[in-house]
C-alpha cells in the first residue's frame, strides 16, 4: 500500500529521479497532495538560485522559512488534532517550519487576544485564527495588517472584522440544515441541545440555525440549549445532568465536538440505543462508533484537516504572490454521516480525521451523486 510520511517524516527523492515539475505533480496525485511530496517540492523550489520572483509566475522561487502562528480558542481540544495535522502537512509539503500552536484551552477570548498580539509583536510571517467574538479580535487584526502579517480567520468568522479570508464551514447554515434533519424524526416534545460556548462565533450560529429550521419545519418542537462548557472533560457530566432532568426528551443533540460526542457516550451508558434521536458535529471516535451502533443518527463533518492545510496554504500564496494571490473565502463543506457512509470514517483512522494512520485510502468503485448545483450562470 503506497503511504504519505507526517511532517517530520519527510522522505527523500525517489532514487534516480530528477525532481521536475512533472514528477513533483505525479507525486501530489499517487499521494493525495500530502507531504509525501514535500521533498520533491524542496527540490524544484531549491534549484531556483534567486530569492526574487525572477524566475517567473508558476515557478516558485527560494523563499524564506516563514513561521505562521495558529491562535485557537481550546488548544487541547480533540476536534483540533486534524486541523493541526493539516496545518503540519501544508507546511512539510512547502518546505515551512511547523506552524506553531497557541492560544486558549478554555475559550477565554483575552487569552487568544494576548497570544495574537504576541505573534504580532513576535514578527510572525501570517496568523490564522478563529473569529469566535465579534469584537475582540478586530484592532489586533488591524495592527497585523498593518505591520504587513496577512490575517486569515478559520474555524468561525464574525462580522465587522477584517481577515483576509474565512476557511471554515457555514456554521449557521449547517445549523439549519441540521435542523431540518431533525424535523424529519422529531416533530414535537423537547429536545435537548449541548453547546459548549454559548454565544461564540464557532457555535452559536449553528443553534441559530437549527432553531429557525424547526420553527419553519417543526414548530412544535421545544429546542433546551444545555451549557456544556469549553472543557472538553466536563461535556458528558453536563449532558447527562440535563438529561436525568428532563429523560422525556425526544432528541438529543450537540453544536460541538465534544458535547456529540459525549451524547454518544450518554446514549451507550443509559442503554437508551433507538429510544431516543440524536445527532451532532465532527468525527471524534465515540461519535462515530455511536452513528455505527445506531446509537447517533447522523454526525456532520466539516473538514477540520482542510481548516489547517488551505490556511497555511492561503498565507503562503499570498505573501509569495506580494498579495496578488488574495486568498478566498472558502466553505470547507458539510457531509451528513450516517450508517450509510460510516465505514470510511470508523476503519480508515486516518489523519484526515484525526486518527494515526497516514496510508492512502483506497477510493470507491463508484461515488454517491453531491446535491445538484445551485449557481445561476
Amino acid at each position: 500500500m503506497i503511504e504519505y510520511q507526517p511532517a517530520g517524516e519527510v522522505s527523500e527523492p525517489l532514487s534516480g529521479s530528477t525532481p521536475t515539475r512533472r514528477n513533483l505533480l505525479r507525486g501530489l496525485g499517487i499521494g493525495g497532495g500530502t507531504a509525501a511530496a514535500a521533498s520533491l517540492l524542496a527540490a524544484c523550489t531549491s534549484s531556483h538560485n534567486s530569492t526574487t520572483a525572477s524566475a517567473g509566475a508558476g515557478s516558485f522561487p527560494t523563499t524564506p522559512k516563514w513561521k505562521f502562528v495558529f491562535v485557537n480558542h481550546v488548544t487541547t481540544n480533540s476536534f483540533f488534532v486534524p486541523t493541526r495535522y493539516g496545518m503540519q502537512d501544508a507546511a512539510a509539503l512547502l518546505g515551512l517550519p511547523t506552524p506553531q500552536w497557541t492560544g486558549s484551552e478554555g475559550g477565554v477570548v483575552s487569552e487568544m487576544v494576548n497570544a495574537m498580539q504576541t505573534a504580532i509583536s513576535g514578527g510572525a510571517a501570517g496568523i490564522a485564527i478563529p473569529l469566535t467574538d465579534t469584537a475582540a479580535f478586530v484592532d489586533p487584526t488591524k495592527s497585523a495588517l498593518a505591520a504587513g502579517i496577512p490575517v486569515i480567520a478559520y474555524n468561525a468568522t464574525a462580522p465587522g472584522n477584517y481577515a483576509l479570508a474565512y476557511v471554515g464551514q457555514d456554521l449557521y447554515q449547517s445549523g439549519f440544515l441540521m435542523g431540518q434533519r431533525i424535523a424529519q424524526s422529531v416533530t414535537s416534545g423537547t429536545i435537548l441541545v449541548g453547546i459548549s460556548q454559548p454565544g461564540g462565533n464557532n457555535v452559536q450560529p449553528r443553534l441559530d440555525g437549527i432553531k429557525a429550521a424547526l420553527k419553519a419545519s417543526a414548530p412544535g418542537v421545544t429546542v433546551q440549549s444545555v451549557n456544556t462548557g469549553a472543557a472538553q472533560a466536563g461535556e458528558l457530566n453536563a449532558m447527562e445532568a440535563a438529561y436525568q432532568g428532563n429523560q422525556t426528551a425526544k432528541g438529543l443533540y450537540a453544536v460541538d465536538a465534544g458535547s456529540t460526542a459525549a451524547i454518544a457516550q450518554l446514549i451507550a451508558k443509559n442503554g437508551i440505543t433507538g429510544k431516543v434521536h440524536a445527532g451532532g458535529f465532527d468525527t471524534l471516535t465515540d461519535t462515530i462508533t455511536g452513528v455505527q451502533s445506531g446509537a447517533m443518527d447522523f454526525t456532520i463533518d466539516q473538514s477540520a484537516y482542510l481548516q489547517g492545510f488551505l490556511s497555511v496554504l492561503y498565507l503562503y500564496l499570498y505573501r509569495l504572490s506580494g498579495t496578488l494571490a488574495a486568498p478566498p473565502a472558502t466553505d470547507t463543506g458539510l457531509t451528513f454521516v450516517t450508517k450509510d457512509n460510516v465505514s470510511p470514517y470508523a476503519t480508515a483512522h486516518s489523519r484526515f480525521e484525526g486518527g494515526t494512520s497516514n496510508s492512502l485510502i483506497q477510493m470507491p468503485s463508484t461515488i454517491a451523486l453531491p446535491p445538484a448545483s445551485t449557481v445561476q450562470l
